[in-house]
């Protein structure tokens, strides 16, 4: 079996619930259990592991990660339009 078949089905369910979390993010009204820490982490640690897949020519590990850093960029948004419109 080919191991890149483990690692996309992985990287579907990893990104199914983030995907998740984000409409659960975006229906909460303040978002005030929501951490911006979250996100920003989220965002540094994609952005070292693009760097570490690219360096091993890993596609999967590439755009899995590219995804995982454009839902915390999508998050991190939310986060804020809620915070903004619930005047926090």
């Amino acid at each position: 079996m080919n191991p890149d078949i483990i690692g996309w089905a992985a990287s579907a369910i990893l990104l199914a619930t983030l995907s998740r979390q984000i409409v659960t993010q975006w229906k909460d009204k303040d978002a005030k259990g929501v951490s911006r820490w979250l996100f920003l982490g989220q965002m540094a640690a994609s952005v070292g592991f693009i760097a570490y897949s690219w360096m091993l020519d890993n596609r999967v590990f590439i755009v899995t990660n590219s995804l995982i850093l454009l839902t915390a960029v999508v998050g991190e948004i939310g986060l804020l339009l809620r915070r903004r419109g619930a005047g926090t």
